[in-house]
């Protein structure tokens, strides 16, 4: 994966009991399909995200296993209902065995 960070907005960070928290996460990768052929004639090997997680602290909020489909530095988006604070924690995985992680505070007000 690459070096530069996934990109996290989150719509708020201190939500009030119940309040949709809407996230939006980009990362950057190649999604290359083995498809294509470098510049010598070979073809380039495989190297697709294979899942993303998000977690707050334990419990799980969200998984998606991406396909070949998925253009490359993907970008997904999703919302949960905040019901108490803890580390919103997203895992990306690719075949390739790298894993990037991004961790945020959440604090869920009265």
């Amino acid at each position: 994966m690459s070096t530069t960070p996934p990109r996290i907005w989150i719509s708020n960070e201190t939500p009030a009991q119940g309040e949709v928290v809407r996230i939006r996460a980009q990362i950057v990768h190649p999604m290359e399909t083995g498809f294509r052929i470098d510049a010598a004639g070979q073809p380039m090997p495989e190297n697709l995200l294979q899942g993303f997680q998000a977690h707050l602290d334990d419990d799980l909020l969200m998984e998606w296993q991406p396909e070949t489909a998925i253009s490359q530095n993907p970008y997904i988006e999703f919302t949960f209902a905040a019901r108490r604070s803890g580390a919103l924690r997203m895992v990306w995985t690719d075949q390739s065995g790298d894993i990037a992680t991004v961790t945020r505070e959440i604090t869920v007000g009265g």
